[in-house]
């Protein structure tokens, strides 16, 4: 599945990931290869993904290593999955 992360500054990351989690504002959900179409509002929290996760030098100061992957954190977002396509705007 494709992960594209836009922020007002610049685009934090594009790539094939194989999963996301994301704080929704009633709580924490991940979303895995196929799932489906989805629109919804972020949260305070981290964008937690797994997967091989390599991030541009520029950018990668602003993500936080974890076990399986990379963590963002967010002030607050929107996200759409649409056909194995995510797309959060983050804040």
């Amino acid at each position: 599945m494709y992960l594209e992360i836009v922020t007002p500054e610049a685009t934090l990351f594009k790539g094939d990931v194989k999963s996301v989690a994301v704080p929704g504002v009633t709580g924490e959900f991940e979303m895995l290869n196929n799932h489906a179409p989805i629109v919804s509002i972020l949260g305070k929290g981290h964008v937690k993904i797994q997967g091989d996760i390599t991030l541009e030098e520029e950018v990668a100061n602003k993500f936080k290593k974890a076990d399986k992957g990379v963590w963002l954190p967010i002030n607050s977002g929107t996200i759409e999955m649409k056909d194995n396509k995510i797309i959060v705007l983050a804040d």
